[in-house]
Protein backbone atom coordinates (compact mmCIF):
# COMPACT_ATOMS: atom_id res chain seq x y z
CA UNK A 1 0.00 0.00 0.00
CA UNK A 2 2.64 2.40 0.23
CA UNK A 3 4.45 1.94 -2.73
CA UNK A 4 1.67 1.93 -4.61
CA UNK A 5 0.52 5.59 -2.32
CA UNK A 6 4.10 6.77 -3.30
CA UNK A 7 3.73 5.21 -7.34
CA UNK A 8 0.82 7.42 -7.02
CA UNK A 9 2.56 10.72 -6.18
CA UNK A 10 5.11 9.94 -8.85
CA UNK A 11 2.05 9.92 -11.29
CA UNK A 12 0.42 13.17 -9.90
CA UNK A 13 4.08 14.77 -9.71
CA UNK A 14 4.23 14.30 -13.46
CA UNK A 15 0.87 15.26 -14.17
CA UNK A 16 1.53 18.77 -12.30
CA UNK A 17 4.89 19.27 -13.90
CA UNK A 18 3.48 19.31 -17.36
CA UNK A 19 2.54 23.04 -19.48
CA UNK A 20 -0.27 23.79 -18.08
CA UNK A 21 -0.61 21.13 -15.21
CA UNK A 22 -0.49 24.09 -12.06
CA UNK A 23 -3.80 25.31 -13.84
CA UNK A 24 -5.20 21.65 -14.20
CA UNK A 25 -5.62 20.73 -10.89
CA UNK A 26 -8.18 17.97 -11.76
CA UNK A 27 -5.84 15.69 -13.73
CA UNK A 28 -3.56 15.28 -11.08
CA UNK A 29 -5.20 15.68 -7.40
CA UNK A 30 -7.02 13.04 -7.51
CA UNK A 31 -3.90 10.97 -7.83
CA UNK A 32 -2.67 12.89 -5.08
CA UNK A 33 -5.93 11.89 -2.78
CA UNK A 34 -5.49 8.54 -3.85
CA UNK A 35 -2.24 8.40 -2.66
CA UNK A 36 -2.74 9.61 0.59
CA UNK A 37 -5.37 7.69 0.95
CA UNK A 38 -2.82 4.23 0.01
CA UNK A 39 -0.13 5.36 2.27
CA UNK A 40 -2.79 5.95 5.37
CA UNK A 41 -3.84 2.63 5.21
CA UNK A 42 -0.74 0.82 4.77
CA UNK A 43 0.83 2.97 7.85
CA UNK A 44 -2.83 1.91 9.49
CA UNK A 45 -1.97 -1.97 8.60
CA UNK A 46 1.49 -1.92 9.85
CA UNK A 47 0.19 -0.48 12.82
CA UNK A 48 -2.26 -2.65 13.78
CA UNK A 49 -0.19 -5.87 13.19
CA UNK A 50 1.57 -4.96 16.43
CA UNK A 51 -1.28 -4.75 18.12
CA UNK A 52 -2.38 -8.63 18.24
CA UNK A 53 -1.39 -10.59 20.86
CA UNK A 54 -2.02 -13.92 23.09
CA UNK A 55 -1.26 -13.95 26.79
CA UNK A 56 -1.89 -16.57 29.50
CA UNK A 57 -3.12 -15.22 32.71
CA UNK A 58 -4.32 -17.87 35.79
CA UNK A 59 -7.80 -18.12 35.07
CA UNK A 60 -7.91 -17.78 31.30
CA UNK A 61 -6.35 -17.30 27.99
CA UNK A 62 -6.30 -13.62 26.47
CA UNK A 63 -6.77 -13.54 22.94
CA UNK A 64 -6.35 -9.76 21.86
CA UNK A 65 -6.94 -8.35 17.78
CA UNK A 66 -7.31 -5.24 16.63
CA UNK A 67 -10.89 -5.66 15.78
CA UNK A 68 -11.55 -8.53 19.19
CA UNK A 69 -11.07 -9.05 22.57
CA UNK A 70 -11.70 -12.10 23.72
CA UNK A 71 -11.21 -14.40 27.19
CA UNK A 72 -10.85 -17.98 26.45
CA UNK A 73 -11.36 -19.80 30.05
CA UNK A 74 -8.98 -22.88 30.43
CA UNK A 75 -11.93 -24.90 31.47
CA UNK A 76 -13.26 -24.50 27.45
CA UNK A 77 -9.70 -26.15 26.03
CA UNK A 78 -9.69 -29.39 25.62
CA UNK A 79 -5.94 -29.99 24.52
CA UNK A 80 -3.60 -28.05 22.96
CA UNK A 81 -1.34 -29.26 19.67
CA UNK A 82 1.17 -27.72 17.69
CA UNK A 83 2.32 -28.43 13.62
CA UNK A 84 3.47 -26.77 10.85
CA UNK A 85 0.95 -23.68 8.31
CA UNK A 86 1.65 -25.69 5.63
CA UNK A 87 0.67 -29.20 7.31
CA UNK A 88 -2.75 -27.73 8.10
CA UNK A 89 -3.45 -25.36 5.24
CA UNK A 90 -2.20 -27.11 1.85
CA UNK A 91 -1.11 -24.46 0.17
CA UNK A 92 -2.18 -26.31 -3.15
CA UNK A 93 -5.87 -26.03 -1.71
CA UNK A 94 -5.77 -22.01 -1.97
CA UNK A 95 -6.05 -19.91 -4.91
CA UNK A 96 -3.11 -18.23 -6.21
CA UNK A 97 -2.97 -14.90 -4.58
CA UNK A 98 -3.98 -16.20 -0.99
CA UNK A 99 -1.12 -18.61 -1.75
CA UNK A 100 0.93 -15.60 -1.81
CA UNK A 101 -0.08 -14.28 1.35
CA UNK A 102 0.35 -17.46 3.17
CA UNK A 103 3.70 -18.18 1.57
CA UNK A 104 5.88 -16.54 4.43
CA UNK A 105 3.75 -18.73 7.07
CA UNK A 106 4.04 -21.82 5.63
CA UNK A 107 6.88 -23.03 7.26
CA UNK A 108 6.45 -21.68 10.77
CA UNK A 109 5.25 -23.56 13.70
CA UNK A 110 1.39 -22.81 14.96
CA UNK A 111 -0.30 -24.42 18.38
CA UNK A 112 -3.46 -25.84 18.06
CA UNK A 113 -5.88 -25.32 20.80
CA UNK A 114 -8.53 -27.29 20.72
CA UNK A 115 -11.90 -26.20 22.33
CA UNK A 116 -14.79 -28.05 23.87
CA UNK A 117 -16.75 -24.89 22.70
CA UNK A 118 -16.33 -21.41 21.37
CA UNK A 119 -16.68 -18.53 24.05
CA UNK A 120 -18.58 -16.63 21.02
CA UNK A 121 -20.46 -17.54 18.07
CA UNK A 122 -18.10 -19.21 15.39
CA UNK A 123 -20.02 -16.85 13.02
CA UNK A 124 -18.57 -13.60 14.68
CA UNK A 125 -15.00 -15.05 15.00
CA UNK A 126 -14.89 -15.70 11.54
CA UNK A 127 -16.32 -12.34 10.76
CA UNK A 128 -13.57 -10.89 12.81
CA UNK A 129 -10.49 -13.32 12.26
CA UNK A 130 -8.67 -14.57 9.47
CA UNK A 131 -9.48 -18.14 7.74
CA UNK A 132 -5.86 -19.30 9.15
CA UNK A 133 -7.22 -19.21 12.39
CA UNK A 134 -9.30 -21.95 11.30
CA UNK A 135 -8.88 -25.20 9.99
CA UNK A 136 -11.81 -26.73 9.86
CA UNK A 137 -15.08 -26.71 11.74
CA UNK A 138 -14.34 -28.65 14.97
CA UNK A 139 -14.02 -25.91 17.39
CA UNK A 140 -10.36 -24.73 18.01
CA UNK A 141 -8.01 -21.37 17.03
CA UNK A 142 -4.87 -21.53 15.41
CA UNK A 143 -2.39 -19.26 17.01
CA UNK A 144 1.28 -18.25 15.20
CA UNK A 145 3.41 -16.78 17.86
CA UNK A 146 7.01 -15.81 17.42
CA UNK A 147 8.20 -18.55 20.19
CA UNK A 148 5.65 -21.99 20.44
CA UNK A 149 7.85 -23.58 22.11
CA UNK A 150 7.58 -21.31 25.62
CA UNK A 151 4.03 -20.46 24.89
CA UNK A 152 2.61 -23.79 24.85
CA UNK A 153 4.67 -24.57 28.39
CA UNK A 154 3.24 -21.46 29.76
CA UNK A 155 -0.01 -22.33 28.47
CA UNK A 156 0.32 -26.51 29.63
CA UNK A 157 1.19 -25.15 33.11
CA UNK A 158 -1.28 -22.27 33.46
CA UNK A 159 -3.76 -25.25 32.91
CA UNK A 160 -2.41 -27.62 35.43
CA UNK A 161 -2.19 -24.67 37.81
CA UNK A 162 1.65 -25.02 38.02
CA UNK A 163 3.37 -21.68 37.96
CA UNK A 164 6.25 -21.81 34.99
CA UNK A 165 8.61 -19.27 36.90
CA UNK A 166 8.63 -20.22 40.56
CA UNK A 167 10.23 -17.75 42.50
CA UNK A 168 13.92 -18.77 43.72
CA UNK A 169 14.31 -20.32 47.19
CA UNK A 170 15.88 -18.44 49.87
CA UNK A 171 19.15 -20.72 50.81
CA UNK A 172 19.36 -20.85 54.73
CA UNK A 173 22.63 -22.07 56.62
CA UNK A 174 21.24 -24.33 59.27
CA UNK A 175 24.79 -24.29 61.20
CA UNK A 176 24.64 -20.85 61.91
CA UNK A 177 23.43 -18.82 65.28
CA UNK A 178 21.12 -16.52 63.59
CA UNK A 179 19.41 -19.64 62.19
CA UNK A 180 18.43 -20.91 66.06
CA UNK A 181 16.73 -17.44 66.36
CA UNK A 182 12.64 -17.20 66.20
CA UNK A 183 11.24 -15.69 63.37
CA UNK A 184 9.06 -12.81 63.06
Amino acid sequence: MLAMGLGLFGIAYGQYMEPLGNLLPMRWMPFVVIGMLSILIGIFFLVIRQIAYVQAFPTHLKFVTPFLRLNISYKRIHKTTTAEMRQLFPPKSMSGWVRDIFAPLANQTAVVIELKGYPISPVILRLFLSRFFFRDKSPHVVILVKDWMKFSSELDSRRSGVDPNPPPARKQRRGSILHKLPQK
